[in-house]
Order: structure tokens, then sequence, then C-alpha cells
């Protein structure tokens, strides 16, 4: 959360361009995509704000409350989603992490907001968290290698008459979905490290 600057701000800048990523994959025609892109996008841009070095930017006292309530919102949301789809379950453990830094951020004695070694949370917590996001990194990090079987392609017809393969757009494309919650649990990762 607020580290030293170098790493600092390529932790912002990998959040900040992953949530932009999730902010056009909104654009998608799947209903369920597009929920999950907004999800992810609100994680990836809140995370960015997170990881802004603290020489640049010292966030006011009631930030972190307020940031809490914002995660706790989006935590109550993935919860009702995840009724529907299990994968909110993943947005919920995100949002809940979320809460965590911010509360125990909030938590740390003032001046102590340039390093979270100063507010350090719950040990058992931190490593609760550790744990499932090096697995879920591993995870997703593995279902991103290519598979040397041939991927299945459909043959559309292309303007001239003929066939050509359709290709997904952008915002539907699995496995840069896949590498956008790759890059936020890499991060996340970075940002619990700290703690």
């Amino acid at each position: 959360m607020h580290g030293p600057a170098s790493p600092g701000w390529l932790l912002v800048a990998l959040c900040a361009v992953t949530g932009t990523y999730c902010l056009l994959r909104m654009r998608s025609g799947v209903e369920e995509q597009r929920r999950a892109a907004g999800g992810e996008a609100l994680m990836g841009f809140g995370m960015a704000v997170m990881a802004v070095p603290a020489a640049v930017f010292a966030p006011p006292g009631w930030a972190w409350p307020a940031y809490a309530a914002v995660f706790g919102a989006a935590a109550l949301r993935a919860l009702w989603a995840a009724r529907r789809n299990a994968h909110h379950l993943h947005h919920l453990v995100g949002t809940a992490a979320m809460i965590y830094m911010a509360l125990t951020m909030a938590a740390a004695p003032a001046g102590a907001h340039g390093h979270v070694h100063g507010a350090s949370g719950a040990p058992v917590l931190t490593g609760t968290l550790l744990a499932y996001f090096t697995g879920y990194v591993l995870v997703t990090g593995a279902r991103l290698i290519p598979v040397p079987a041939a991927a299945a392609v459909t043959a559309v017809p292309s303007a001239g008459g003929g066939t050509g393969v359709g290709a997904p757009r952008w915002g539907d494309r699995p496995e840069l979905a896949r590498a956008c919650r790759l890059s936020m649990g890499i991060g996340m990762l970075a940002m619990l490290l700290t703690m």
C-alpha cells in the first residue's frame, strides 16, 4: 500500500491499466461479463489509488473508512451476484481484502501511513489472504499457458464472400480477461506483502 516510490508507481500503472481494460470489457455483449468487468474495474482503480506512494499523496484520515465503505458495498454486490455465478466469490474475497487493508491503514498511528509495516494487520488474516491470492495467481497463470492442441476456430463469411476467421472483440477475449485477473492477483499479493 503506500510503500517505496518505484515499486509503488509500477503497481499503480499495473492496476490502472488493468482497470482500464476492465472498462473496455464492460462493452461486451454478454451481460454477466459486463457485470464481472465492472467489479474488476473498481478493484483495479481502487488498488491503483491505494498504491500511490505516500510521498506524492497521503490521504486524510477519513479516506480509509470511506474506502472501506465503498468496498463494503462492492462486497455486498459480489455476495449477491455469487448466487448466479461462483466467480463472484473471488470478487468477494478481493473486496474483503481491500476492506481489510483500508481498515488496517485507518487504524495506523498518524504518520505511519507511509509504510504499512507500521500498521500491520492480523497476521493470520494476512497469511490467509496471501495463501489465497498465491493459489489464485498460480492457477490463473497456469490457465494462460497455451495448450498444444489446435483450438477450435469457427469460419464466418468474410466481406469478399469467402470464409474468414471470426475474431472476438477485445472485450470478449477470455485470455485477456484471465490476464487482467492475474495482474490484479499479483497486485494484491504485492500489497498484502507490504502489510
